[in-house]
């Protein structure tokens, strides 16, 4: 219960500074009408496009709204925090095909703990101001309509790509959510989108996920492909894949809004283990202690090692039929994992196709 004589404009003011002053680009403050928005992800559900993320189905109406997830909740803050690398170059990786593309977001450290926190941070520093308050804070971790939130809240629109836009910063940033019992005032909602006539998100996408402007299969994107699923990867989507071994930035990197995309100032979204400039064989070789080492802390340990060598040997499959490619691939025939073994034949038997058996044979001592 909020003191009485609370300002409550002042103390959303209050509110958009103080996450300003903790790292976080913007902050909007949203009401809890979704409706719109649910019964878009009742479409997308009942067409089967969330393939094996059955946590997109699960929880019923909570997803799109709030109150039900939080009872008690009155608004969401919605925050966003800038990731983008300053001098990656990752574009450039994808004409690289023995580099690994690693999707930006990935690079540096996880972000669930840094921006949990600083959420975190900010309830408590409204705590201090007027006591005690009801709150929960989210960040990617919850049946929350984040990118809804978001475009309630006035950050950016939802884009053909179906991710948030913003004309200022484009959209390499993070969203975060407080769920909050205040009954603060709410900015306007971005009621425009900026997207205009451009398809180039639609165009560029290497396995045609886009449906159409706003609706993704993800059963045929490939941060589903390399993150989500579980099991093996289409054989007829593999040679779609090129490099990418972890996530996709495609259809942000030909977005115009992304002109705009400012470096992050966070040193913990910088890359690390030089995972912007590796070789997919020497990362294929990595042992599962190296892998575990190396991805402390990382956004990868979401794969785990087996779908990472999965990804890996589909990336190396794709790759030219240089020495270190094909001896990587076959230091791993015999790997434990069915999954990875069928992965790495598949590979092998890409480059026998384009080069004869006699390359192989070769490789293989």
């Amino acid at each position: 219960m909020t003191a009485p004589g609370l300002n409550l404009h002042t103390l959303a003011d209050d509110i958009k500074q103080w996450g300003r002053d903790l790292g976080f680009q913007q902050v909007g403050i949203a009401g809890l009408d979704l409706a719109a928005h649910e019964a878009h992800l009742a479409r997308w559900l009942a067409a089967g496009y969330h393939g094996e993320m059955d946590y997109m189905a699960a929880h019923g109406s909570k997803r799109s709204r709030p109150a039900e997830l939080v009872p008690g909740t009155l608004r969401v803050v919605s925050l966003r925090m800038d990731y983008l690398p300053g001098d990656t170059e990752m574009a450039q990786r994808l004409t690289q095909p023995e580099k690994a593309y690693v999707s930006r977001y990935a690079l540096g450290r996880d972000y669930h703990k840094l921006i949990r926190k600083r959420v975190q941070q900010l309830a408590e520093r409204v705590q201090q101001a007027i006591g005690p308050f009801g709150f929960r804070a989210f960040v990617d971790s919850a049946p929350v309509l984040e990118k809804a939130i978001a475009e309630q809240a006035g950050l950016g629109w939802i884009g053909k790509n179906t991710l948030v836009l913003n004309r200022k910063a484009g959209s390499y940033f993070f969203l975060a959510e407080l769920f909050v019992d205040l009954d603060l005032p709410v900015d306007p909602p971005h009621a425009s989108e900026h997207c205009g006539r451009c398809t180039a998100c639609l165009d560029i996408c290497p396995t045609n996920a886009f449906v159409g402007p706003y609706v993704l299969d993800a059963r045929r994107c490939i941060s589903y492909l390399t993150i989500e699923l579980k099991t093996s990867i289409p054989e007829e989507l593999r040679p779609l894949i090129g490099n990418r071994v972890f996530g996709c930035d495609d259809c942000q990197i030909v977005c115009p809004w992304n002109r705009f995309a400012r470096p992050t100032g966070e040193g913990d979204f910088s890359p690390r283990h030089s995972l912007d400039n590796a070789e997919m064989a020497t990362l294929f070789l990595w042992d599962e202690q190296q892998f575990l080492g190396n991805t402390e802390g990382s956004p990868l340990r979401r794969a785990g090692y087996e779908r990472w060598l999965r990804n890996l040997a589909v990336g190396l499959g794709n790759a030219p039929s240089t020495i270190p490619v094909l001896q990587a691939l076959h230091a791993r025939r015999d790997f434990p994992s069915a999954m990875v073994r069928e992965h790495v034949e598949w590979a092998l038997a890409q480059h026998a196709g384009r080069n004869g058996q006699s390359g192989l044979a070769h490789s293989s001592s």
